[in-house]
């Protein structure tokens, strides 16, 4: 942006109601093209074009009027963060269930089923256990990933794309034409319902990159009961562990963008 357009941007205070909840926001119009919502430290924030009638921002806040309302409530309530210290005999979810992390000796991590069809995960000690941890969940992550993304586009008959993992910070998946489909990585500890609806969303993207209700109704096709999982996943990122001494461990939660 220029330094003319940056010098005729303007910011007012602005409040509204939204399902009967009064929402205090800043109304930021410059010279930009789209609009944005915004919920951080500092509260809700809209971003739209200069010359935008404000009827036309009210409508655009109310469209997206859910989405705000979940996330200044998520914001105002503390969540406590489980963190998991990579040690022998400590438990982390493994596709919902959880998954008994054993060290012991050698140089590369093992998986093993036991006779209840849960699992362990034996950490090497002559190496790093939790570099061997987040090494054997992404492999596991991707794989099963791959396996989902194929089933999602032989339902709709479309090619498959390369399917690589996240660590984004607030996105759960993304989708491009270009690049295919992200999935996070830290997926792997929720219930494969809830990756499901994840996996269905970023593939309903490949015939509608956009989240437009031709969108949803994809979206719908592929998983019918998405308002649901939408909802559950919102909770249950919300438990999701923090593995001790990740590197850039991200102690916020996620929530897939809407």
């Amino acid at each position: 942006m220029s330094a003319a357009g940056r010098s005729q941007a303007q910011e007012q205070a602005h409040s509204l109601v939204i399902e009967g909840t009064r929402v205090e926001l800043v109304l930021r119009r410059s010279a930009r093209r789209s609009f944005a919502l915004q919920v951080d430290h500092r509260g809700a924030r809209v971003a739209v074009p200069l010359r935008t009638p404000l009827g036309e921002v009210e409508r655009f806040i109310h469209s997206h009027g859910r989405w705000l309302l979940d996330r200044l409530q998520a914001r105002a309530v503390p969540r406590p963060t489980q963190v998991v210290a990579v040690v022998d005999g400590a438990t982390v979810p493994l596709f919902g269930r959880p998954l008994t992390l054993r060290l012991q000796a050698g140089r590369s991590a093992r998986w093993r089923v036991l006779a209840n069809d849960f699992e362990e995960l034996l950490l090497p000690t002559a190496a790093d256990p939790l570099r061997a941890l987040l090494r054997a969940l992404h492999a596991r992550a991707l794989a099963w990933y791959r396996g989902r993304v194929e089933e999602y586009c032989h339902r709709l008959a479309l090619p498959v794309p390369a399917v690589r993992l996240s660590s984004a910070r607030t996105r759960w998946g993304s989708c491009s034409s270009r690049s295919g489909v992200r999935l996070h990585w830290r997926l792997v500890h929720l219930p494969p319902a809830l990756i499901d609806y994840v996996v269905a969303h970023e593939v309903a993207h490949l015939v509608e990159m956009n989240h437009s209700p031709r969108f949803w109704a994809v979206v719908e096709r592929l998983y019918p009961d998405w308002r649901a999982a939408r909802a559950a996943l919102r909770q249950a990122a919300t438990t999701l562990p923090i593995l001790a001494a990740a590197p850039d461990a991200d102690t916020g939660t996620f929530e897939q963008e809407d």
